[in-house]
């Protein structure tokens, strides 16, 4: 069911959980003079830094950097491997050791130096010059990074199994978001606009700016789709080894929730900002991730025009990450995670995602 509220172009929502702080976040955008059609909010809304997470924002010329957000392209990708589910829970403890000791995960982590394939492709797609640190891409393209990002192996319904994870554009991403953001306040700062959040600021199209933002975007999003490739060849290559064969791959899905693509709806060419969507046109194959432990979907679009053929990119938050820590304890998420093989040993820092 639709609940519509807000004034401005409005807000269409399919939100489950809808607290009055996220409600009144998304109201305050549908209020921007650059909309002009109403925002759609996804099953999983929940309140976010600057826009909503779990938002679809459509613009005619214009985009809001922070609307995107920091980690640009970030996303999930999917592969289904030809190994049977009881054989991989055989070998998960194996696996998941092996991919803690190999994949560089956390706050600024990256890799000592650059990988070939990581060279290869920054060679093809050069960083731009907006980048401080160019160095950084290639130390970091690869890497799962932190937070809610994860990789796991995934049981299907007929007992198949699936390499699941999710990441973006990391440290260079965030960089440029950064930059352009700041970038989008100082214009209207200097405009004297009047903005409740500064945040919400945006780049008009036509402009030297906007045409610089999208120029960044664009390749932090090909970085983060490249990043998560990456990722799933690092983890099916320990899957390998665990083994001693190399395990063909069947299937594979790989795509964006944080972005904004230039697209036709309803006749119209709109700049659409998913912030924790994935686009769900007809036929479209996307991934939402469960709450860790839980269940996770492999879905395909029906390209429904209300929400932009847009739909949810993940379980959503029940609470935030500050308040997952102090209101969960380390025997909760043992007691969720029974029966299956992860980072017991890091159970504290990983408390945070028992509230997805």
């Amino acid at each position: 069911m639709i609940e519509e509220f807000g004034d401005g172009v409005g807000v269409r929502s399919w939100a489950s959980i809808l607290d009055e702080k996220t409600r009144e976040q998304a109201a305050k955008t549908a209020l921007l003079p650059i909309l002009t059609e109403p925002i759609a909010l996804m099953a999983d809304a929940h309140l976010g830094y600057g826009a909503t997470i779990g938002s679809v924002i459509p613009t005619e010329s214009a985009v809001i950097p922070s609307a995107v957000g920091v980690d640009i392209g970030c996303g999930i990708a999917a592969r289904k491997v030809d190994l049977d589910a009881a054989r991989a829970v055989e070998l998960a403890d194996a696996w998941v050791k092996r991919c803690d000791a190999s994949i560089p995960a956390g706050m600024g982590k990256s890799r000592s130096g650059s990988s070939s394939a990581a060279d290869r492709w920054l060679a093809a797609h050069p960083p731009p010059a907006t980048l401080a640190k160019p160095q950084r891409a290639a130390a970091q393209l690869g890497s799962l990074g932190s937070g809610n990002h994860f990789i796991e192996l995934a049981q299907d319904q007929d007992d198949g199994t699936w390499i699941l994870l999710h990441s973006g554009s990391r440290g260079p991403g965030n960089q440029l978001a950064t930059f352009h953001t700041r970038v989008a306040m100082d214009l209207h700062e200097r405009l004297g606009t009047a903005l409740d959040d500064p945040e919400l600021s945006w780049l008009q199209s036509g402009t030297r700016e906007f045409d610089a933002y999208i120029a960044d975007l664009r390749w932090a999003q090909a970085f983060a789709l490249e990043n998560r490739r990456l990722l799933l060849d690092a983890a099916h290559d320990q899957l390998n080894a665990v083994i001693g064969d190399a395990v063909p791959a069947l299937d594979e899905v790989n795509c964006h929730h944080n972005y904004t693509e230039l697209e036709e709806h309803s006749g119209r060419w709109l700049w659409v900002t998913r912030k924790g969507a994935i686009r769900a046109g007809v036929g479209d194959r996307g991934l939402i991730p469960g709450a860790m432990g839980q269940m996770s979907f492999v879905v395909r679009g029906l390209g429904n025009p209300l929400s932009y053929e847009s739909c949810s990119h993940g379980a959503g938050r029940v609470l935030s990450r500050s308040a997952a820590r102090k209101t969960l304890s380390v025997e909760d998420l043992e007691s969720r995670m029974t029966g299956r093989s992860w980072q017991a040993s890091e159970a504290k820092l990983l408390l945070d995602e028992g509230a997805r």
